[in-house]
């Protein structure tokens, strides 16, 4: 039996205040769109026609893939944010466990029948945000990734993905030398002097991060293009092909 795979599916990581849930505005056909607020009711920084779902319990979240499959016209899920998502299963059913052990293994799996039932099944495009933090590891080298708590700790929650994006506030005189099509600088951008971009491949700055894609997604020019999830979408259906 082959295992099934969701070749339409992202993690955008990034500090707070990046743009992250804003580079969700310009997704196409937002009534398609399936948004699952993970951070207590927090607004999207935007006026949103996407379905919105406040996420309470996470176990609501499997229930959202499962109803998903059944509607045509949805196309898109959203999960913002992972972070928050974890957090909150810690927060329900590992702190107040009376097997502390046993609760943590619980959480492992949680995320683990997530990902490799849920979203490996899914037709629909899958995105994930997440936060990201620095720490510097046991060689005394600072990395940036995305802190997660119990045994995930040890592979990093980076690699359920083959699409590992980060979301950034770059100084316009930081992006000269990879203009491409997917990057605009707009006037306000100019007057400001920086973007709110998505950076797709690492530089000599960024080896400590975790980005990362399948080879060709990108080209070097487009090492940033704009924080938009359209366009990582619209690349990622012709690459693999399909019309999810």
């Amino acid at each position: 039996m082959s295992a099934k795979t969701n070749d339409h599916l992202v993690i955008v990581g990034g500090k707070s205040a990046t743009g992250k849930s804003a580079s969700l505005m310009e997704l196409e056909n937002p009534a398609g769109v399936w948004y699952m607020g993970c951070e207590s009711g927090k607004k999207l920084p935007f006026r949103s026609q996407f379905r919105e779902f406040t996420i309470t319990d996470p176990m609501q979240i499997f229930e959202a893939f499962e109803v998903a499959e059944t509607d045509p016209d949805c196309h898109t899920i959203v999960i913002d944010t992972l972070t928050y998502l974890l957090d909150m299963y810690e927060s329900m059913y590992v702190l107040n466990s009376a097997n502390t052990m046993k609760a943590w293994g619980d959480f492992q799996q949680y995320f683990k029948k997530l990902m490799q039932k849920y979203v490996a099944e899914s037709s629909k495009n899958v995105i994930f945000l997440a936060h990201t933090a620095d720490v510097v590891n046991d060689d005394h080298v600072r990395e940036t990734s995305i802190p997660v708590k119990g045994a995930l700790k040890n592979n990093g929650i980076e690699s359920y993905f083959s699409v590992v994006l980060a979301c950034k506030k770059v100084p316009l005189k930081q992006l000269e030398g990879y203009e491409n099509d997917l990057l605009t600088i707009t006037e306000e951008e100019e007057i400001l002097g920086f973007k709110y971009v998505y950076q797709t491949r690492l530089t000599k700055d960024t080896v400590n991060e975790r980005i990362r894609g399948p080879l060709g997604l990108f080209d070097r020019s487009e090492t940033f293009i704009d924080n938009n999830m359209q366009l990582v979408i619209n690349r990622l259906h012709e690459y693999y092909g399909g019309t999810t």
